[in-house]
């Protein structure tokens, strides 16, 4: 099981964009799950079936991460860098990839 301390500035920086958490209560997690939060439960469904990350793996590293690296985070997010934190780690791909890939989806969405 990964249990790195590393951390991945191309995560890090996503911090800037979505704001830092300030609700510490678990209230923030009980609402209508988004569209990117049903399609990350998905993805993390089929990692878990094709054996790239099985779930309770995930789960067990979204927590032990969501409280060392990640705490700043909002709790909607964690699932999200965990699986990219996790797939960095196994060398699945570099943070220059999830880099390049995410420019790419900024400027799709400034197209719109």
């Amino acid at each position: 099981m990964s249990d790195s301390s590393r951390t991945y500035d191309v995560l890090m920086r996503t911090l800037d964009d979505i704001g830092e958490r300030t609700d510490t209560s678990l209230r923030c997690i009980e609402h209508e799950p988004e569209v990117w939060e049903n399609r990350m439960q998905a993805t993390c469904e089929a990692l878990s079936k094709n054996g790239a990350l099985d779930n309770l793996e995930r789960r067990q590293l979204e927590d032990r991460m969501g409280e060392s690296l990640y705490v700043r985070f909002p709790v909607q997010t964690r699932s999200a860098l965990t699986v990219a934190h996790t797939l960095m780690d196994r060398n699945v791909f570099t943070e220059e990839e999830l880099r390049a890939r995410m420019e790419g989806v900024r400027v799709k969405l400034e197209e719109v």
